[in-house]
């Protein structure tokens, strides 16, 4: 049996004694099949592993719970769930820049050479897209990778599914990361900012 099949035996499990829910499912199952034959089987199978994540980590308050610490500089493989239009969703890299309270600051990231090479780069492509920052191929990744910083989000760690690769905070990389987050956020008030902290 596949994971994909897994996944769906899962969803078909017995709802306990909760009858509310056993008298709904037969409808809630029409109207899922009738949103999934809307979708192709890429997005099919994303959206059945965001749910069935979902339904395995609700209750937990961060991953560390389940095996899987994370730290700052952390780039790690995340389910963000289902996106509308222009959002990332479903199973995505993130680059973590923050953790506050169990919660991280994610720039959601990806390997498409589109994107790579859309994005702004002072030197080689100072026309770029500055919503998107390249950075190149970090640790044992496969490939170079580039940031959606107009994608930052923070969401609870159980969403992590593995980590695979570090940044070094300490690296003048990582500071323009969050630089370069700032100023996508904030606009003018990070040049604000910078004269600030640089007088």
């Amino acid at each position: 049996m596949n994971e994909f099949d897994k996944k769906a035996l899962y969803l078909k499990n017995p709802l306990g004694d909760n009858s509310m829910a056993r008298y709904l499912w037969p409808s809630y199952l029409d109207t899922r099949e009738s949103i999934y034959n809307l979708l192709d089987a890429e997005h099919c199978e994303q959206n059945l592993i965001s749910e069935v994540n979902w339904a395995d980590r609700k209750k937990y308050t961060g991953s560390r719970e389940f095996g899987i610490p994370v730290k700052v500089g952390d780039i790690c493989y995340i389910d963000y769930g289902q996106a509308y239009l222009n959002e990332i969703g479903y199973q995505h890299f993130g680059l973590i820049v923050s953790i506050t309270e169990g919660k991280m600051f994610v720039v959601p990231m990806t390997s498409n050479t589109v994107q790579y090479a859309k994005a702004y780069d002072p030197v080689s492509n100072p026309t770029g897209r500055k919503h998107l920052m390249r950075l190149g191929q970090i640790g044992e990744m496969n490939k170079p990778s580039v940031l959606f910083l107009n994608d930052v989000k923070y969401l609870n760690t159980s969403r992590v599914i593995r980590k695979v690769a570090h940044m070094d905070t300490r690296r003048e990389l990582f500071w323009s990361v969050k630089t370069r987050v700032l100023e996508t956020i904030f606009n003018k008030e990070a040049e604000m900012f910078e004269v600030v902290h640089t007088a």
